[in-house]
């Protein structure tokens, strides 16, 4: 098995050196597609041996896709930016590279470092995504900004419990801007794509995100960090049905 790693960036100085460390020795390839950044992401980046593409940003999904087909290995592996591959799961894709008959997809659990805590429970764990398959199987979809790898038929998986680390907010605040910007281009997206909220849907919508996180995902486990998760996350579950039923408003 040789491996394309592929990461999209925009101004990710703080983040980018320790995600491509630790794809040395493990990636076959590595292909960064920039957003035209305007800190040291590309010097940063230069200092590795990188493939790097500059790409104006496309949208979440169609900017994965973007990258995707710049791989030119057997399988591809893909990280954001502010993630990188935990030492265990380092060692487990060296010898998985030895495998004579590899999945062709790979899932693994994302461990989220949220104001310098490792955050193990709620909707922030095990939070596991698919993120190691075999070039061209599907391609990313989802709906922006929550865009999610999805394989064009139903192909074999293996579901492999070992971390991708991502260093996912350094400061409350930061969690706080990035769901209202967010809840704004997913009001927008669903606004596209016809979708209606009357005017519970926020409310209802919210509630059950906080019930969900909090108390059926265990979030209160993780103290006085994993309260301010479930808050934010149902505050942003609010939004974006609240912008979307102003959006449709203002288009009758």
């Amino acid at each position: 098995m040789k491996i394309s790693a592929v990461i999209i960036t925009y101004n990710e100085e703080r983040n980018i050196e320790r995600c491509l460390q630790s794809l040395v020795g493990v990636a076959d390839e590595i292909v960064v597609v920039d957003s035209l950044s305007t800190d040291s992401t590309a010097a940063i980046c230069r200092k590795y041996n990188v493939a790097f593409i500059e790409q104006k940003f496309l949208g979440y999904i169609e900017q994965k896709n973007f990258a995707a087909d710049k791989a030119t290995h057997e399988y591809v592996l893909s990280l954001d930016a502010d993630e990188l591959l935990s030492p265990e799961l380092q060692n487990w894709l060296l010898q998985e590279k030895q495998a004579a008959q590899p999945a062709d997809a790979y899932k693994f659990n994302r461990l989220n470092n949220y104001c310098g805590q490792w955050i193990k429970h709620g909707a922030y764990y095990p939070d596991r995504k698919l993120r190691l398959w075999k070039n061209g199987i599907g391609k990313w979809g989802g709906e922006n900004p929550h865009d999610q790898f999805i394989p064009t038929t139903d192909v074999p998986t293996k579901i492999i419990a070992l971390p991708i680390l991502h260093y996912s907010f350094a400061t409350r605040q930061e969690h706080v801007q990035q769901m209202q910007k967010f809840s704004s281009i997913a009001a927008n997206t669903m606004q596209k794509k016809g979708k209606k909220a009357n005017a519970l849907r926020p409310w209802l919508s919210a509630i059950w995100s906080f019930i969900n996180g909090y108390i059926i995902k265990m979030g209160w486990l993780d103290g006085a960090n994993g309260l301010f998760i479930a808050i934010t996350n149902a505050r942003y579950t609010y939004w974006k049905y609240a912008k979307l039923r102003a959006l449709n408003q203002n288009a009758q």
